[in-house]
């Protein structure tokens, strides 16, 4: 008997959207593009597009709703984008019908070793028939077709539930591999799906890229570059270009994707959004806001936020001084430049300009640095930057110093190395002691990190600020140093007259984490085709590695602990959520009534006038509470599991928890005769007065001799 399949609740996810988005503040006069939400689907059959086009004649004043309308959804939910101004959207909320309505934001992109590092070599056992058959839908800034990451050497035709089409515009082609492109952005005459800044093509082929070798950066990170799944069909949908992303584009990718056909959807955006629809599971990166707590957006219970860590292999640089006694200066960056063992002439960003403050140019801010004083040299500045002032100056290379994002290595268009402060101060105190200071910034090099994994100090951190009982992000994943496809149109540091042209590079940041968990979940999917989306996710969540609390700042910087797809194939029992706990999770958090969520949801419900319940009630494979701290405190959580390992099994719970915390579990003790079983036990966890800003750590952990399957528990203070 399969596991039964969670129902089709595409919409519900607009609601954190709304909910975000209103959060944000007021908007303008002027006329933006807005998304007005009307709720699941109606069950009549007439034309929405129509439908949306007459609203709008209702409301709009200076311009026709044909020309007002952006987007019609009409496949997940019942709603539409819209250029409003603020009178037109008051006119718009107070109709009856229209749940919501709210500003389509702007978002920003988010940015072969981690896949062996996770255990998922090229050796482990794999259903390529049925692997082929997964298709990825992948919702970033479009592809590299002509990557050999997406070469569809070997492949037979697309999967016959492939409903999609290739529409990537003026000289693009899809392939058996590459199976389906759609473009939103606006682009001009030459509209297409084509990647132009890396980022699309960097994250589709760490999910799902053919094995290719030989691959590399300029000699570093060599090796074999492959995705997760290999096999696994790709279909590409371009919402982002160099300006960023929209709210509105973002939704009609999913309404597309949905009817194309994808089975999974990978999205590397600094959005709310994500579906758990028709079967369809959604990763999220947890967003690059880090390491300050409250950070993540990534907060909706369906989707699978990701936080970003490390992998064993670290690259790093090495600053030599040119008095030949001074220990060589490890530093952080990705430089594929080399110097040739030559010592150039060191300047202090703040003995290198007039124009500005001392505090502005030691800092090496935009417009300061005078290009007759650094020319040729290697500048010295107290900040992390990109490097634009130093090249804008012709300065030979930069020396930054530091004690933010030195976990992770930055591609720079010139030689360039990031500091810690006390490195930096030697470098400043070398300066100070001769006329004649000179360093050479070495090229990169990578060298075992036995510390791994350890979370990115850029990787953002709960507490999920909207419903505070779900622990995010759920899970981590390697995003930090990823080297993979890349566009060749793009320039590798993000800096226009850094001109290099690469086929792979390599990139940092929780969109490198997202679809790694992509293909962990396809790679799973591919062994249990019948399994829901939060079968997956409980299975990925449960047998994930328990990561080190001292290092990593408990469960809100990691979740669960870091992803192990082999073991997760096999969980031996997962977490089922199904569209009706949804529903009841929405009345318990009260943030909607009955009406709103009826509309919502399309199903005749109606919340008690007093709910009792809390979203911790919802079956989820982590569990959390916040608590005042001020008194004694006692609480419970509820939770089913399904037995998806042996038929006959016995599982007996244990629990790790801070001395601080009394937690029971009952029973302690659960029985299976059959395999897809239920079986429901309650953990209850209680606790004197605790200190303000403290997080407490547990778990629990059910095991059969064979299975272990771990559930965090954070208790937290406001």
């Amino acid at each position: 008997m399969a596991i039964l399949r969670s129902l089709s609740f595409s919409h519900i996810s607009v609601i954190f959207l709304a909910i975000i988005s209103i959060q944000c503040g007021a908007i303008d006069e002027e006329r933006k593009v807005h998304i007005v939400y009307m709720g699941a689907l109606p069950e009549s059959q007439y034309s929405l597009t129509s439908h949306h086009i007459n609203i709008l004649e209702e409301v709009v004043e200076e311009s026709n709703a044909t020309e007002s309308l952006v987007h019609s959804y009409k496949r997940s939910f019942n709603g539409f984008a819209a250029k409003l101004n603020d009178r037109e959207r008051q006119k718009l909320a107070r109709k009856e019908g229209v749940v919501s309505v709210f500003p389509s934001r702007s978002l920003q992109l988010q940015t072969t070793r981690s896949w062996d590092f996770m255990g998922l070599t090229e050796t482990v056992k794999r259903v390529p028939e049925v692997e082929g058959d997964v298709i990825i839908g992948v919702i970033d800034s479009g592809i590299w077709p002509e990557s050999e990451s997406f070469s569809d050497e070997g492949f037979g035709p697309p999967p016959k539930k492939w409903k999609g089409a290739c529409n990537g515009g003026k000289n693009f082609t899809c392939n058996n591999k590459l199976i389906g492109a759609r473009t939103y952005t606006d682009l001009g005459p030459d509209n297409t799906a084509r990647d132009t800044v890396g980022h699309g093509s960097h994250t589709a082929s760490t999910a799902a890229g053919n094995k290719v070798k030989d691959a590399g950066f300029y000699g570093l990170a060599q090796g074999n570059a492959r995705g997760g799944v290999p096999s696994a069909r790709i279909a590409a949908y371009k919402v982002c270009a160099e300006g960023g992303c929209s709210d509105a584009d973002i939704l009609a990718a999913f309404d597309d994707a949905i009817a194309d056909g994808v089975d999974i959807i990978s999205i590397s955006l600094g959005s709310s959004l994500a579906i758990d629809m028709n079967g369809i599971l959604t990763s999220h990166s947890a967003g690059n806001s880090g390491p300050g707590l409250g950070t993540t957006a990534s907060v909706a219970p369906w989707l699978l936020s990701v936080a970003a860590s490390s992998t064993d292999r670290r690259i790093i640089d090495k600053v030599v001084l040119g008095d030949g006694t001074t220990t060589t200066l490890v530093g952080t960056s990705v430089n594929s430049f080399d110097l040739k063992g030559e010592k150039f002439d060191l300047i202090y960003g703040k003995n290198a300009s007039l124009r500005c403050s001392d505090d502005d140019v030691r800092l090496c801010k935009n417009g300061c640095l005078d290009a007759n004083l650094v020319k040729g040299k290697v500048v010295v500045c107290d900040e992390v930057s990109k490097g634009e002032e130093p090249v804008h100056a012709r300065a030979l290379g930069t020396i930054m110093i530091d004690n933010r994002f030195n976990d992770f290595g930055r591609i720079y268009p010139l030689p360039a190395t990031l500091l810690i402060p006390e490195n930096g101060e030697k470098v400043k105190s070398y300066m100070n002691s001769t006329r004649n200071p000179q360093a050479n910034i070495l090229k990169s090099e990578a060298i075992h990190d036995s510390i791994a994994p350890v979370v990115a100090s850029f990787s953002s951190r709960g507490p999920n600020v909207i419903i505070a009982e779900i622990i995010k992000p759920d899970i981590s994943a390697p995003g930090v140093d990823i080297l993979a496809a890349f566009s060749p149109l793009a320039s590798p540091s993000g800096i226009k007259s850094d001109k290099r042209s690469v086929k792979y590079s390599i990139m940092s940041g929780t969109s490198m984490a997202c679809p790694h968990v992509t293909g962990a979940a396809a790679y799973v999917k591919s062994f249990h085709p019948e399994w829901s989306p939060s079968a997956i996710k409980s299975a990925l969540m449960t047998t994930a590695w328990p990561m080190n609390a001292t290092k990593n700042e408990l469960e809100f910087a990691y979740g669960a602990g870091h992803i192990d797809p082999v073991k997760a194939v096999n969980p031996g029992l997962v977490y089922e959520t199904l569209k009706s706990d949804y529903i009841q999770m929405l009345c318990n958090i009260n943030y909607y009534d009955s009406w709103r969520i009826r509309e919502i949801t399309g199903e005749r419900i109606s919340c008690p006038e007093a709910s009792q319940g809390s979203a911790k009630d919802l079956n989820y494979p982590s569990m959390g509470v916040m608590v005042t701290g001020e008194k004694a405190f006692k609480s419970n959580w509820t939770r089913t599991v399904t037995n998806v390992g042996s038929a006959n099994s016995i599982y007996k719970a244990t629990v790790t928890s801070d001395p601080k915390l009394q937690i029971t579990v009952n029973p302690d003790v659960l029985s299976f005769q059959a395999l897809n079983e239920n079986k429901t036990f309650v953990v209850t966890v209680a606790g004197g007065e605790l200190p303000d800003n403290t997080v407490y750590s547990a778990s629990l952990v059910w095991s059969d001799g064979t299975h272990s399957v771990r559930s965090p528990i954070v208790v937290y203070t406001n």
